[in-house]
């Protein structure tokens, strides 16, 4: 576990060794997590189905006991805080909206428990809709909004109250495509308006990465890496991350020589490719990380100035990119390559290209072992 006295000091919100065990579970749903968020910024939890992720927010929540391990906020420690004394406020993935009640009701309701006077209720439900920009419609039934309509109802009815933090649980999961992608712009517009320190819980990378200032993934109930979106992606701690997080080649070898923060790495059926990465001696293994946007084809350079030749396999057209897949020589590792649509002459299959990339290979560590895992079942989310 932490130190306390470090965790106390650090950020506005702290998870501290959080644990959190069921009976009859095969190993912990989540395990030892620590990590810190500061004041005013938006963490994003990210992590496949089954990571602990969703029970993590329920314990900042209050909704489930941690079988150990503390949260603090501002320093306190309210690990054994109900959760309606915590003051945060929380959207779940279901909105979990009245549908007896009006637009506006549903936003009062926290403030009506809460024995805030009618005035100051009224004022406060006006101006929790005028920020997500629904006050036109405070005395329509929420069963007659849109999905998008009641998220906002939702986050509108969870910051009226104030909150110190706000946790959402999935908050984007239910809408469609392009919905999603305007109300992640409204999240991240009324997260910054109001300052509010911010935890999301969310399986897609494309939400995490573009919404958050920092990201947390996790995997089997551990915490494997926390970083600024860039981080994460450029940089990834480790074989997980580097696979969960973005499309990714991902070529294992063994470190051959090794001069600063570059090794050279023998790769099977590729030779020899330099990388940069965590500190490797000679002989270790790893894996050497290209992303697919990073990797060039041309059938017309001439043979030996790329890093490789290799025979184009299919070619997927996705609107904005064509998605190839190309085998490097006879019977080498198949590579996945993305190029801008329109920007170049498509490669059919069956193309000999020369393959080449910007030199921004990543080693990143060997998988290591996987820890106990759950049992299907058991809880964990």
């Amino acid at each position: 576990m932490t130190d306390p006295g470090i965790a106390a000091r650090e950020g506005h919100l702290v998870l501290d060794g959080l644990v959190k065990t069921y009976p009859g579970r095969h190993g912990a749903a989540v395990r030892g997590v620590s990590l810190s968020v500061e004041r005013g910024s938006m963490l994003a939890v990210l992590g496949p189905s089954g990571c602990g992720k969703s029970t993590t927010l329920r314990m900042v929540a209050g909704l489930v006991a941690p079988s150990a391990g503390r949260v603090l906020v501002d320093g306190r420690d309210v690990t054994d805080t109900p959760a309606h004394r915590r003051d945060m406020g929380v959207v779940f993935q279901s909105y979990a909206l009245f549908p007896h009640l009006d637009v506006a009701g549903n936003v009062s309701f926290g403030l009506e428990m809460r024995k805030v006077p009618r005035a100051e209720r009224a004022r406060r439900v006006t101006q929790a809709l005028e920020l997500v920009r629904l006050d036109h419609l405070a005395g329509r039934r929420v069963a007659r909004l849109s999905g998008g309509q009641q998220q906002r109802v939702a986050l509108a009815r969870a910051l009226v109250v104030r909150p110190t933090v706000l946790l959402l649980d999935e908050p984007l999961s239910n809408l469609d495509a392009q919905l999603r992608t305007t109300m992640r712009e409204e999240i991240r517009r009324i997260q910054r308006e109001t300052g509010i320190t911010t935890v999301f819980v969310t399986h897609d990378q494309h939400e995490a990465l573009s919404m958050a200032d920092s990201v947390a993934v996790m995997h089997e109930g551990r915490l494997e890496q926390l970083g600024s979106p860039q981080e994460v992606y450029e940089r990834p701690a480790g074989h997980f991350v580097a696979e969960f997080v973005g499309r990714a080649n991902l070529l294992p070898g063994t470190v051959a020589r090794v001069a600063g923060n570059e090794a050279e790495v023998e790769v099977p059926g590729l030779g020899t490719v330099t990388a940069t990465g965590h500190a490797p001696a000679p002989g270790d293994r790893g894996s050497v990380m290209v992303r697919p946007h990073r990797i060039s084809l041309d059938a017309e350079a001439p043979a030996g100035s790329g890093a490789a030749r290799g025979t184009v396999l299919s070619a997927g057209y996705t609107g904005e990119t064509v998605a190839y897949r190309v085998r490097v020589g006879a019977d080498g590792p198949e590579l996945d390559a993305e190029h801008p649509s329109g920007a170049h002459r498509p490669h059919a299959p069956g193309t000999e290209v020369e393959i080449s990339w910007d030199g921004a290979a990543r080693l990143v560590p060997a998988p290591t072992p996987a820890p106990e895992t759950a049992k299907p079942g058991d809880g964990a989310t």
